[in-house]
């Protein structure tokens, strides 16, 4: 069966400027409340897996000793280090390739991140690995937030439409055998052996311009500008004359669950 376009190994080849620049960090309170839960070793460290450009690793890197960060998409590692260089961030590894594949050394782990990633990849295989990297009482975290194609506000059911019009056929939601949805994440970490941990939902207020809305969209593997290809800018004028100029608000949320290993 042939692999989707949206989950083959370059779907994200192009977007790296775009996912830098136009999506939102994760809210300040949730990544204190996720260091303090995981209450890594001091000089711990953290592995950032689908790392992106180190959207999550750079801005924990403060509260650990080493950071790896590990992307499939070269781009993505290439924007994160020169990201990290402007930010004068020295204890960040980065590493090109598949997150089923890292070689990491047994019990030597305090955290592990996956943003808006989980359901990209082996799930299975990925909580083995990460029970045999982390310490005893280590973390892995799966986290996600809201986005134009996220939410009840009607605005973003007018970005979903526009959208799925324009997004290549046959997209899947998720990798073959990956649960999704509410809940999901917890089922998967207490079935590998995690004790689970569901996050409140962490809110803050967002107002996006159109063309943040269009470079967020151009930063996801459904309406990259690879992806749409010569549809693109019909697909922006399209979006345009649906949306208008905005801005747009979001009531935006964000949230992790998280799995503790077993001391």
């Amino acid at each position: 069966m042939e692999t989707p376009a949206n989950l083959r190994d370059d779907a994200f080849a192009g977007t790296a400027e775009a996912y830098l620049r136009f999506r939102p960090p994760y809210p300040r309170a949730l990544l204190g409340d996720l260091v303090t839960r995981a209450a890594p070793a001091a000089g711990g460290t953290l592995v950032d897996l689908a790392c992106g450009p180190g959207r999550i690793a750079l801005d924990l890197a403060g509260a650990f000793g080493t950071v790896l960060a590990i992307d499939l998409e070269p781009q993505m590692v290439a924007v994160g280090q020169r990201e990290a260089a402007r930010r004068a961030i020295g204890n960040v590894t980065w590493r090109v390739g598949r997150a089923e594949e890292a070689q990491i050394a047994p019990g030597s782990v305090d955290l592990i991140t996956i943003g808006e990633a989980f359901h990209r990849l082996d799930q299975t295989a990925i909580t083995a690995k990460a029970l045999a990297w982390l310490k005893p009482g280590g973390c892995l975290a799966t986290m996600g937030m809201g986005g134009p194609l996220a939410g009840g506000e009607a605005w973003k059911a007018i970005v979903g439409s526009v959208a799925r019009t324009w997004m290549p056929a046959g997209w899947a939601q998720g990798a073959a055998g990956a649960e999704i949805g509410p809940g999901a994440s917890g089922r998967v970490l207490r079935r590998a052996g995690f004790a689970v941990f569901e996050s409140p939902d962490f809110e803050a207020a967002h107002d996006w311009s159109f063309d943040e809305v269009v470079g967020y969209l151009h930063s996801t593997s459904v309406c990259s500008l690879r992806a749409l290809g010569e549809g693109a800018a019909a697909f922006e004028a399209a979006l345009r004359a649906a949306l208008g100029e905005g801005p747009f608000h979001e009531a935006q949320t964000a949230g992790y669950t998280l799995g503790r290993k077993p001391r």
